[in-house]
């Protein structure tokens, strides 16, 4: 096996239309959606360097130069703020300039996840690399991308990450049929199935946004035909790499047990805004008692 280096990249696919949160995301980018008083886009950055991978290339399209712009100095903004001596609003600033080198490809043509991770190639080269895609936002509390990486390393495959989900609700997601691996804390995936019929499915195991790739992946990409909604799917190349043998080949599977928060949908949205907002120690106290009050008032 050639030997690749342990992943010091991450690859943010950030150019969906955000169609769902409509009008919203009319002239503002999805990712740029706050959740509480934050980007969402920045959760994600935030866990990647947290996770030793402070090289990021985001993967854009039309109408996202906000993205730059958040990720950007604001030197007036921060001279402001410096003269009236808000140095908390200050830090929070800054902080998103500083949390590491950050690259911009755009996509061009929407042509799906799979396309969108293929333009990653020339930068991340011969190297494993991590997928984190903006619509699930990991708890900083819970261990999964570092967890993921040390798998990859160890398994030489690729690696997505797997949560439990209710039978009745395993046709949103892509599916893993997986095989258990005797004193491992990982799975072996047999076969992933895009949105599966609840009747077609092999589990209960979703596949969510979260992966640490072999550079394999990029060879496949490119001769994978366009799949479902006639776009390149991501879940069609891992397919081919889980039935691979030699270098590259496997997929491997870490179920994921800690907290998810999912922007994906309106309700999903509004509950991740609260459920953060909940636990912070300058808004938590005080919304939780709203919370209460105002529950009691739709129970009456």
């Amino acid at each position: 096996m050639t030997d690749v280096s342990r992943v010091r990249k991450a690859v943010i696919p950030a150019a969906g239309l955000g169609t769902r949160f409509l009008p919203a995301t009319k002239a503002m980018p999805k990712e740029m959606l706050p959740v509480v008083d934050m980007p969402a886009i920045q959760y994600v950055v935030q866990e990647a360097v947290s996770a030793g991978l402070a090289d990021v290339l985001m993967i854009t399209g039309r109408n996202k130069r906000a993205l730059e712009d958040h990720f950007d100095r604001v030197p007036t903004v921060e001279k402001l703020l410096e003269d009236k001596g808000d140095t908390e609003r200050l830090e929070a600033i800054q902080h998103a300039t500083d949390l590491g080198e950050i690259h911009y490809v755009r996509q061009g043509d929407p042509k799906g996840l799979g396309h969108a991770v293929l333009r990653a190639k020339t930068h991340v080269g011969n190297e494993p690399f991590a997928v984190l895609l903006g619509d699930d936002l990991i708890d900083e509390r819970d261990e999964l991308l570092t967890i993921m990486i040390d798998v990859q390393a160890r398994t030489g495959g690729s690696v997505v990450a797997l949560i439990e989900v209710p039978m009745d609700k395993i046709s949103a997601y892509g599916c893993a049929d997986m095989t258990v691996i005797d004193g491992q804390d990982y799975v072996r995936v047999n076969h992933l199935v895009e949105k599966p019929a609840v009747e077609d499915a092999p589990s209960n195991l979703a596949v969510i946004g979260r992966y640490v790739l072999h550079p394999a992946v990029f060879e496949v990409l490119e001769n994978t035909p366009p799949g479902r909604g006639n776009e390149i799917q991501l879940t069609d190349a891992l397919q081919t790499l889980a039935t691979r043998e030699g270098e590259g080949g496997g997929v491997y599977g870490v179920v994921f047990r800690g907290r998810r928060y999912d922007t994906g949908d309106k309700l999903s949205y509004l509950k991740a805004v609260v459920t953060l907002a909940c636990e912070r120690e300058d808004l938590g106290p005080d919304l939780r008692e709203w919370l209460g009050e105002f529950t009691a008032d739709l129970a009456k």
